[in-house]
């Protein structure tokens, strides 16, 4: 008989809707339960996409054996940590403060019946093995712990929670702490204010960012570190910014040779476009197959901004195959994009992307055969497992072609009919499972990026997709000004975060400039950003709680700055209210920003590259950026767009008045004009209107 998880949406609840074990949801009933029993919660975090989720479910979860154990001993709770990223967020720091590293999914812990942790891990096998306790061996040590030794786990929770409560920031003396932090870093010009200690602070924190990061850059592979390698694009885009900015060359070759890395690796898929979740190689060569869509939108972002830096053609095809990819795969018929693409297919691991070279040679004529070998690795020993190659860029079109003996032109023709005709065999596989949910933050990544790179590019579909998306969250996750975290089957539930709001935002934001201005958008972006301060702003000690006011009571309420494998949601807020606040002049957006940066800043000085989406806006908010307001006939403006949108500014906001319409706020309240006119605006200055295009450009400087 199916267990509790059957009446939910979340497709990973649902993979486990079978399992012997008396899985509960997280929920009230589940930690009533708790309590009148006296059982210690089992609490399994994890996601749909995920190997690792998938083997401990094959090897524990559906076991009799091991779950007799866990329904005698425990009250047994599984979450989608995609779901509920709050209860995830708790734990996972929980569980770094037990085991003194980072955590992982599966995630496995033990609590009290008030939620309380007191032990956990992350993946375990059933039996012994990998240097892990087997879990039934486990299950049984924790429930003898749990009946013998209650009073001290007891006490062991209460610590524990009181040091997660530690990790929240308060604001003490805030001010001085970001003056004496811009001071250690030799660029203090006085700690008399919050202004003048977060103005300290902006010029030295991009500059503490590239010292920390440049230092351990893999100059041969791209990247950061060693292995296990990640995107990391709030990092990659904030190098960027202070690199142009500073003229600093190392630092920009730095992103771009990595951007390159990434996209000529297998990290990228050369036959259906997007990338993966990371490489398991310091070489960018052997991915961890899943697909996510919060990877796959920022990264379309940073593409097209490399292409505006360097006009290279590599960076332009990337965004042409994975925004067509995301148009393909990830966006469901009524609009919005679903979550993830499952790394494993058939019980394997890659299975869907990985070829023996005797399947390609089969499919492929002779000299189609000898420069696809050349062009993606085939001409190697096998990469993957020792049994299989995963395509990557092992040379250039000019190297295989003379590996091909063939012109570079008549090897680019063969080489596109090859991709096609392999594209072709491989849809016919059995496919990676499909997480087809809709969460709004996500959504809200992949609508900025689209929508960035359709006004980069003049790619209008890319445009008409992001907008689908948009409309699609409006309707069905939008509910009386107030935003819902997730929908599938019909059914929108569970209160939006903050990086539901913040994301939100920053993606109408970033569509408002795609064409005439939607009056109805930006009347959603002060209504989201109205929620954000009304919901999630700390009114004592200032920054956004992850949890809105209403929310569930939990152990903890987070209120991080740093970022993770996204941006942090109060960087984007304080970037994306920033922006707003420019736009329609509207100062308590700006003021709210000002409090979180000031609460973070003590962070920021101490740890630039742990913070650098909260960097950017630190920087943004020093000198402001430029609100182009563009106004006059559509067709006399297409050439401003085009240009303006060729060129790398990344703090930029550019809006076309739509015809006619009167009362705009801010910045925004200019007259129609019967000729194309630009107004530039920098903070609480405006230059005069210019008529001519060089003279806009000008005006807005390299």
């Amino acid at each position: 008989m199916p267990n509790r998880l059957a009446g939910e949406t979340s497709p990973y609840l649902l993979q486990h809707a079978d399992n012997p074990v008396d899985w509960h949801p997280w929920g009230e009933e589940a930690l009533a339960l708790a309590r009148s029993t006296g059982r210690p919660i089992l609490l399994s975090v994890g996601y749909s996409a995920c190997h690792w989720c998938h083997v401990m479910a094959h090897e524990c979860f559906e076991d009799e054996e091991t779950a007799a154990l866990m329904n005698r001993w425990f009250v047994n709770v599984k979450v989608d940590r995609e779901e509920r990223p709050d209860i995830d967020q708790i734990y996972q720091v929980a569980h770094q403060l037990i085991a003194g590293r980072p955590g992982g999914w599966p995630l496995t812990m033990f609590l009290t019946p008030d939620g309380k942790p007191f032990f956990g891990g992350t993946y375990f096998p059933k039996r012994s093995r990998y240097n892990l306790p087997g879990f039934d061996e486990l299950l049984q040590r924790v429930a003898q712990v749990w009946a013998g030794q209650r009073e001290q786990v007891l006490a062991q929770g209460e610590e524990l929670v009181r040091h997660l409560a530690e990790t929240v920031p308060q604001r003490s003396d805030t001010v001085a702490d970001a003056g004496r932090a811009a001071g250690d870093a030799g660029d203090a010009r006085g700690a008399g204010g919050a202004g003048e200690a977060l103005d300290a602070l902006a010029l030295s924190a991009p500059r503490g960012l590239r010292d920390a990061l440049m230092p351990s850059y893999d100059a041969t592979h791209g990247g950061f570190g060693g292995a296990p390698k990640f995107p990391q694009p709030s990092s990659l885009d904030a190098l960027l910014r202070h690199a142009v900015s500073a003229g600093d060359a190392q630092a920009r070759d730095a992103v771009i040779s990595t951007l390159r890395h990434m996209a000529e690796g297998g990290l990228y898929d050369h036959l259906g476009g997007g990338f993966c979740r990371y490489s398991t190689d310091a070489q960018w060569l052997i991915p961890h197959f899943e697909k996510m869509l919060y990877d796959n939108g920022p990264l379309l972002r940073l593409y097209a901004e490399a292409w505006q830096v360097t006009g290279e053609p590599l960076f332009r095809q990337v965004c042409q195959e994975t925004a067509t990819w995301l148009m393909r795969q990830m966006q469901s018929p009524a609009g919005g994009y679903y979550s993830s693409l499952d790394a494993d297919s058939e019980g394997e691991e890659g299975r869907f992307y990985v070829w023996q070279r005797d399947e390609v040679r089969r499919i492929l004529d002779d000299a189609q055969f000898a420069v696809f070998a050349a062009r993606y690795g085939l001409d190697g020993p096998a990469n993957f497992e020792g049994r299989a190659w995963h395509l990557h860029l092992s040379a250039s079109l000019d190297e295989a072609a003379s590996k091909a003996g063939l012109p570079p032109d008549r090897a680019a023709a063969l080489l596109a009919d090859a991709r096609a005709r392999l594209s072709a065999l491989r849809e016919a596989r059995v496919r990676p499972g499909r997480d087809d949910k809709v969460l709004t933050g996500w959504n809200a990544m992949a609508i900025d990026g689209m929508a960035f790179a359709a006004r980069v590019f003049g790619e209008p579909r890319w445009a008409q997709s992001a907008r689908r998306a948009l409309d699609f969250v409006r309707a069905e996750l939008w509910r009386d000004g107030r935003l819902l975290a997730t929908h599938k089957d019909g059914r929108s539930h569970l209160n939006a975060y903050l990086d539901d709001y913040a994301f939100l935002l920053g993606a109408v934001l970033e569509l408002m400039q795609a064409g005439p201005l939607r009056p109805d958008d930006l009347h959603l972006a002060r209504e989201l950003a109205d929620a954000l301060l009304a919901q999630f702003e700390d009114p004592r000690d200032g920054g956004f709680f992850f949890t809105s006011h209403d929310h569930e009571a939990l152990v903890l309420r987070p209120k991080s700055g740093h970022d993770g494998a996204t941006a942090s949601g109060n960087g984007v807020a304080v970037l994306q209210l920033q922006r707003l606040g420019h736009l329609v002049g509207d100062v308590r957006y700006l003021q709210a920003a000002e409090r979180a940066l000031a609460l973070f800043a003590p962070e920021i000085g101490r740890v630039p590259h742990a913070f650098a989406t909260l960097v950017t806006a630190l920087a943004e908010r020093a000198s402001p950026p430029a609100v182009v307001v563009l106004s006059g006939p559509d067709a006399s403006l297409a050439r401003w767009r085009e240009t303006l949108a060729g060129g790398y500014r990344p703090g930029a906001l550019v809006v076309q008045l739509p015809g006619g319409f009167t009362g705009l706020p801010g910045a925004l309240a200019r007259p129609a004009t019967a000729a194309a006119q630009a107004w530039v605006c920098r903070g609480t200055q405006c230059l005069a209107p210019i008529g001519e295009l060089e003279a806009l450009l000008a005006a807005l400087g390299p």
